[in-house]
């Protein structure tokens, strides 16, 4: 896998929602407290995106502003402090119809407590603004037809945002040469994971398989990563088994052996501290979502 499809494959665990907003004259919307990564990209109109560490940024029709690792924003009709802004929580309400001043559509998977975005969008800028590539209303009529023809189903709102996710950061990264850290070896580690998530890896066989000691992959690892392999290991099974919970029916003492651990009990275990809830109760928690309208 590319760094791209790699970190967009572990983000599939958290819960997509997909939102639309319209709003007019003096207007003012605050986005904070989001474990995840997303994106607004503006409709019509004109707006300005917010945050606490750069001067205000106008954003045109088409403009998309990604957000890599949850940094808290706003978005406003014009320039203006953070404070005060109408706090969002994204969701499924539909705006009223009619004309706006400004219209814009926001998306975002949300990972839930304990989980943590993929170390390449932790190291890039958040949030990034990534200017118009095309029209947009090709993305909204998509929406729309999909809207006309009911229900709009996990799998549909999930491509959208990978769609999105992985276009905006596509573009962002072939203008702003970004210097984003390779090494070979660690590289080849990571993708052997992500080709055969169902092994049950070894820090000793990522080593070996490395052709170096233990303790020098361990350290050019946690340099290239901002993590010891273990936990990357730990961080890696756990969505692993979060991503058969949410798309498959897999009995839990498949979906365990799949993630390496021996025993039901022992996945439930390391579950628990990871994502504050047993495995049973993460799938129940993530089945009503596949009707909602987006």
């Amino acid at each position: 896998m590319d760094p791209i499809s790699q970190a967009i494959s572990t983000l599939r665990v958290g819960r997509g929602t997909v939102r639309r907003f319209r709003q007019s004259g003096a207007w003012g919307l605050g986005y904070a407290g989001l474990t995840g990564s997303g994106f607004h990209v503006l409709l019509h109109g004109t707006a300005w995106l917010l945050s606490a560490e750069r001067a205000p940024v106008a954003l045109a029709p088409g403009d998309v502003v990604l957000i890599t690792s949850g940094a808290d924003h706003g978005l406003a009709s014009a320039p203006r402090p953070m404070r005060g802004l109408v706090p969002v929580a994204l969701g499924t309400a539909e705006p009223a119809p009619g004309p706006a001043d400004a219209e814009f559509l926001c998306g975002a998977y949300r990972l839930r407590p304990g989980q943590h975005v993929h170390p390449f969008l932790a190291a890039l800028p958040d949030p990034i603004v990534v200017r118009a590539g095309g029209p947009p209303g090709a993305v909204v009529a998509l929406l729309d037809a999909r809207h006309a023809a009911g229900p709009i189903v996990d799998a549909e709102r999930h491509a959208l945002l990978d769609l999105m996710i992985a276009d905006a950061l596509r573009r962002w990264l072939a203008t702003a040469a970004w210097p984003v850290p390779a090494d070979p070896a660690i590289t080849a580690a990571v993708r052997a994971i992500d080709a055969d998530p169902d092994h049950r890896w070894t820090v000793r066989d990522l080593s070996r398989a490395a052709g170096m000691s233990r303790a020098t992959f361990t350290r050019r690892f946690t340099a290239a990563l901002g993590r010891p392999p273990a936990a990357y290991l730990l961080a890696h099974r756990l969505r692993h088994a979060a991503r058969l919970l949410r798309e498959t029916d897999a009995p839990l003492a498949t979906v365990a052996r799949r993630a390496g651990y021996a025993t039901e009990s022992a996945l439930a275990g390391a579950f628990r501290r990871e994502y504050g809830m047993a495995p049973g109760a993460f799938r129940r928690a993530g089945r009503p979502g596949k009707q909602e309208r987006s």
